[in-house]
């Protein structure tokens, strides 16, 4: 069994957002960072994003970002709240490419869509330039569904809004992405 993509803490993802924030591409590229950070979409997810699903009927970027069946794995439609630097990020790269209404939000070099290989291979350029080890395409996800974790009762959700957004059909693999926290155990374990 192959280890688990490492999550990421809050410093770490300053410094990979630090990392690709300058450059040609570097609009397009926070957003694939956010995109997986903070909506916990996979490569394949972020490859096939359309701008359909991301704009609202007013032509502007929506609230929520539909991640339909056909791009989702296991073909699990789903809606993601956008988190504010997400639609910022968004908004911006919209302006960018002249604001289409249609065809893919993340495009390569070349200006085609990404693969969702090629957004696996971005990733793992980026983690290395950046010096993260146990970091791959996934961490964000990993991230992304640790932190909502942790902050889901503070919502007034539960651990099946978590397994919502992140698409899973079972309960259980959630739980696998969530990484314990040994000072909250340690902080929990006093108050007793």
């Amino acid at each position: 069994m192959s280890t688990p993509a490492r999550v990421l803490a809050p410093g770490e993802v300053r410094r990979v957002l630090g990392r690709i924030s300058r450059g040609r591409f570097a609009v397009r590229n926070r957003v694939i960072v956010m995109l997986s950070f903070k909506a916990g979409l996979r490569a394949c997810e972020i490859a096939g994003l359309d701008w359909t699903m991301v704009l609202g009927p007013g032509g502007g970027i929506a609230k929520s970002l539909l991640v339909s069946g056909r791009i989702a794995k296991n073909g699990r439609t789903r809606r993601i709240p956008l988190h504010r630097e997400l639609k910022r990020a968004l908004q911006g790269l919209h302006v960018l490419c002249g604001q289409p209404i249609e065809g893919p939000v993340v495009l390569s070099q070349r200006g085609g869509r990404m693969t969702p290989r090629s957004v696996v291979n971005w990733f793992a350029d980026l983690y290395a330039s950046t010096g993260l080890d146990g970091c791959s395409s996934h961490s964000g996800r990993r991230t992304f569904i640790t932190y909502s974790a942790r902050l889901i009762s503070r919502a007034g959700g539960s651990l099946r809004d978590v397994q919502e957004l992140a698409g899973h059909r079972a309960i259980t693999t959630t739980e696998r992405y969530i990484e314990g926290d040994r000072d909250a155990q340690r902080r929990l374990v006093h108050l007793l």
